[in-house]
């Protein structure tokens, strides 16, 4: 398991539950201590049969989707922007990242106040620029603790696997909701990014459902070229307004010091059970929409920086470039002002959607498009 790749997101625990744990982030045992269960991992049945499905229980399962009712936290806009004038036909099943950040239970029980509210934030602020269209999917799912990616106890691997089954349930309920024709964009983020690798890989290739997909958003987990991306059915977007293809980068700001999460990325098996160790990673420019290459900062259409207090934020035009080193890693230049919640080696993790909101919103518009002409 990951000891180390996640300590950005250490620093979103910092981010959500306030400064007075800080201290912990920057030793391995501390940090362990801190987040990882002690107690004994309890099995968990899969959910009752239909538990995404049943209109009465979408409050519980759902923090959006069509129908819900409410205010719903993907419908969220910076403010200044205005909904999509000719709103995007693409479905949209987005993952949020790791939300339960409690130490009582390896996996976080779907009623849990905080993780829920948490889980809410993300989705307002990472499932926001795909929002063009009225079908946006998030589903509540009970996600392995914050804690399961700092140890390689075998308990970790269970959790994930909890989580993992109840996100397939969501996905098939996404699937029967949305019928048959339509393009689809999956995106997720963090252990939202690594689930919907595995899902791409068991749902998704080589099966018709392949031909539906705009686009996937596999942002701030490590795809290995070599032992990820041939599993998953769907090749890396290769230049800007390409449908059908994978895109994914992980943030750094330079000076960069990325030698823990390179460390961790070589520790781990691929979706293919081999060691990834060496293998290189896909990497998307976010600025130009291609594959690799550099972009200054003129080409970013609007960097989302966060205000913590209103639980708002607001659109930064031209705040940051962007390169994709040799190493896979994306650089950002010198270190944008979003707030102190950086990570070890200026690990922007907490950040990679919100850097390049306003393009990442235009980049899923184009390649819903390309796939929409493909199929006229």
């Amino acid at each position: 398991m990951v000891r180390k790749f996640l300590y950005g997101m250490a620093a979103l625990v910092v981010l959500l539950v306030g400064g007075a744990i800080a201290l912990v982030l920057w030793s391995d045992s501390l940090t362990r201590l801190a987040f990882v269960p002690t107690t004994r991992f309890v099995p968990q049945p899969p959910l009752a049969t239909g538990a995404y499905d049943d209109p009465a229980m979408w409050p519980a399962m759902w923090i959006a989707r069509p129908g819900l009712g409410g205010k719903t936290p993907s419908r969220w806009l910076p403010p200044g922007q205005t909904p999509a004038a000719a709103p995007s036909g693409a479905a949209v099943f987005f993952v949020h990242p790791t939300s339960y950040l409690e130490k009582a239970q390896w996996n976080a029980p779907l009623d849990d106040p905080r993780s829920r509210r948490l889980a809410a934030l993300f989705v307002q602020g990472m499932a926001s620029p795909f929002n063009a269209g009225a079908d946006l999917w998030a589903p509540r799912y009970r996600q392995a603790a914050f804690g399961a990616f700092l140890t390689d106890d075998p308990r970790a691997d269970k959790a994930l696997d909890i989580a993992y089954g109840d996100l397939l349930a969501a996905f098939d309920t996404f699937l029967a909701g949305i019928g048959k024709d339509r393009p689809i964009v999956l995106a997720g983020h963090s252990q939202g990014a690594l689930h919907l690798k595995r899902l791409l890989r068991d749902r998704v290739a080589g099966t018709p459902l392949a031909q539906r997909i705009a686009a996937a958003y596999v942002i701030g987990w490590p795809v290995s070229l070599a032992h990820d991306l041939p599993a998953m059915g769907l090749p890396a977007c290769e230049r800007a307004g390409q449908s059908g293809c994978v895109v994914g980068w992980l943030s750094f700001a330079e000076p960069a010091d990325t030698r823990m999460l390179l460390k961790a990325y070589a520790d781990r098996p691929g979706l293919d059970g081999r060691p990834v160790g060496g293998s290189p990673f896909l990497c998307t420019n976010p600025l130009t929409g291609n594959r690799g290459g550099a972009a200054d900062a003129t080409a970013d259409l609007g960097t989302l920086v966060p205000d913590l207090d209103r639980q708002t934020g607001r659109l930064v035009p031209g705040m940051v470039p962007a390169r994709c080193g040799p190493d896979g890693i994306l650089y950002i230049g010198p270190p944008p002002d979003l707030g102190p919640y950086v990570g070890p080696g200026n690990n922007y993790h907490v950040y990679d959607i919100p850097l390049f909101w306003a393009n990442l919103r235009t980049d899923a518009a184009k390649r819903v498009t390309a796939w929409q002409a493909r199929h006229r």
